[in-house]
């Protein structure tokens, strides 16, 4: 993200229309789990991604889980302050739950990212792996769709993927 495309919105306000109507209706266990680009699509206007994923985002029910290391990605890419201040707003609106990854669940995460060496499969994408598993969750928020239709939960159940391939942006 070159420059300051994600203006700040003050708190309690929606990044995206019906935000508010979605948080009305959320559970508070997670239903689905978000990735870095599909956050950095929502907050960026000018991201190519932004209305495809804007759309559905008004449609999944929330929360959806994520990790600290999808969040650590995230930051990572994010330029100035009123992007990083936007993206805490984000995650402070209860859209989003970040759920534990321990040292018990390293071994998990080194044999996924080995399995998936061809890939290769980063950190924060095993956390999410690791994560539907452990969860039972099976879709999620992503736009790195040739990632996610490789990867398998617990080897064999696919990912249900939102938004759709074929909401892809043209350009």
């Amino acid at each position: 993200m070159a420059g300051s495309r994600i203006a700040p919105r003050p708190p309690g306000t929606s990044c995206v229309r019906g935000w508010r109507i979605a948080i009305a209706a959320m559970s508070s266990r997670p239903r689905g789990l978000i990735d870095t680009r599909a956050i950095l699509a929502l907050l960026d206007r000018a991201d190519r991604w932004h209305g495809p994923c804007a759309e559905v985002f008004r449609e999944l029910l929330l929360p959806l889980a994520t990790s600290a290391a999808v969040l650590a990605e995230l930051f990572h890419l994010l330029d100035s302050p009123q992007e990083k201040l936007a993206a805490w707003g984000f995650l402070r609106s209860g859209a989003v739950v970040v759920l534990p990854i321990t040292s018990s669940d390293l071994p998990a995460l080194e044999e996924l990212m080995h399995r998936y060496d061809d890939r290769p499969m980063d950190f924060a994408d095993a956390t999410l792996v690791l994560l539907a598993k452990r969860e039972s969750l099976s879709t999620i928020f992503t736009v790195d769709h040739n990632d996610f239709e490789t990867y398998r939960i617990e080897g064999k159940q696919r990912f249900h993927i939102v938004p759709e391939r074929s909401r892809r942006p043209l350009n």
